[in-house]
């Protein structure tokens, strides 16, 4: 099956049962440039981090090709939102690209550079959205005037192009599109309004919904980028490409959403009482392992067992773990009922708090969690309590234990993070 929505202000194609050619995807990417014309401008890549799948050295040797004998550069800025910068070598490695390949090749066109969000002198306010727009864009939910600040370095080129995957999201519905810019190469206010603003909506309800009030402070705070934009949104499942749409942020990226859902969500007509997802070594800490929480949550029972399992972890966080170790994982309600004491907590914190520990009621000073999530990493188990979560030694794991048992409620994935389980009652068997 094909999923290709005709428009003049896109050029792409995609399939849900078969990958896409890799002479097709470069012939689309060709077709794209050749609309504009490219002689002397500078041309900057936004690109996603190592915690993204998708064929960035593909998709970024084709354009360097196709336009390095007309601009004057094609740099790259990793999005990195507010996790860690990478090395000039995992830069490369994003890019799959050695380093006597650059010094020979790509640098004559090509410089990159990580996003620093913490460096307020990397950054420029470019607006504000008041708090009569976000209380009208948000539902009421987030009433407070939020400051659009990007990373200033945007502003030396002449067109900006945004190349990643779109995948089911726990904050914003699916990501790719303007989420390459907020929270990709933004400023701490928005990132941290909008996340809180997923957090309360709910991870089971926004995940894998493409339009959501969080998309619409995206295109929102990006309509004050006054720069030329392409979108190239790739569209991968388990590495496998299946779709590329290059245009702009609505529809070329709303129809990678379209195939998105249709590979990437597997729906699943019960819930399991245990599931061990096995969290793939691009994910570095639990702040980015979350996504296997957040992509299962909803397919578990009540007072179900969700085990991330990840021995190569043994840090909370790189960027926030001191603020994580003194918060700790905690259901929405446990803050949203008691902000006033969390209000010098950044909300993006809290929201990956509440979205790791999923869904749950907070009473009488008493925090009820719908599900138990544990943690199968090499961060010790007094750790593990002190953050209120639970530990399982990774050693005792052995994976026959736990395969090929879904009828006995045990589910087991062997690769989870970016494929979103949902649960519908009435489905009739799907699960292949």
């Amino acid at each position: 099956m094909a999923v290709c929505n005709g428009s003049e202000n896109m050029i792409g194609n995609g399939y849900v049962n078969k990958i896409i050619e890799e002479d097709e995807f470069i012939n689309l990417i060709n077709k794209a440039l050749e609309k504009d014309n490219w002689k002397g401008k500078k041309v900057l890549l936004v690109l996603p981090d190592l915690t993204r799948s998708a064929p960035i050295s593909l998709m970024y040797r084709t354009i360097y090709n196709k336009l390095k004998d007309q601009v004057d550069c094609v740099d790259g800025l990793i999005a990195l939102g507010t996790h860690s910068a990478l090395s000039m070598n995992k830069i490369f490695e994003r890019l799959g690209i050695t380093e006597e390949e650059y010094n020979n090749t790509f640098s004559k066109k090509s410089k990159f550079y990580n996003h620093e969000w913490q460096s307020s002198d990397k950054l420029k306010k470019i607006g504000e959205i008041s708090k009569d727009k976000v209380s009208e864009i948000t539902n009421g939910i987030i009433k407070e005037n939020v400051s659009i600040v990007i990373n200033n370095r945007i502003f030396e080129y002449d067109h900006l192009m945004v190349l990643g995957p779109v995948f089911p999201h726990e904050v914003v519905g699916f990501s790719g599109g303007n989420k390459y810019f907020f929270p990709g190469i933004s400023g701490e206010d928005i990132i941290n309004m909008f996340h809180w603003l997923g957090a309360v909506i709910t991870n089971e309800v926004i995940n894998g919904k493409k339009d959501t009030p969080v998309r619409k402070v995206l295109n929102y705070a990006a309509k004050f980028i006054d720069i030329p934009r392409t979108y190239f949104n790739v569209v991968v499942n388990y590495k496998k490409t299946h779709g590329l749409y290059i245009g702009d942020d609505v529809i070329a990226w709303g129809s990678a959403a379209d195939l998105s859902a249709s590979i990437n969500i597997k729906h699943v007509n019960r819930r399991y009482k245990k599931i061990l997802g096995v969290a793939p070594k691009k994910y570095e800490d639990v702040w980015t392992a979350g996504k296997v929480a957040y992509k299962t949550e909803t397919v578990l029972e009540d007072g179900g067992d969700l085990i991330i399992y990840a021995p190569h972890i043994t840090e909370v966080s790189v960027m926030h773990g001191e603020i994580i170790e003194k918060i700790g994982y905690h259901v929405r309600d446990y803050y949203l009922k008691r902000m006033e004491q969390f209000s010098d907590i950044p909300g993006g914190i809290m929201a990956h708090s509440t979205h790791v520990k999923g869904s749950g009621s907070f009473d009488n000073d008493i925090e009820k969690p719908r599900i138990n999530v544990i943690l199968a990493t090499g961060i010790p188990e007094e750790i593990c309590k002190k953050i209120n979560l639970g530990y399982l030694n990774p050693d005792t794991i052995d994976f026959k234990d736990w395969k090929n048992k879904e009828d006995e409620g045990v589910l087991f994935i062997p690769e989870a993070g970016e494929v979103l389980y949902k649960f519908f009652p009435n489905l009739n068997n799907q699960e292949d």
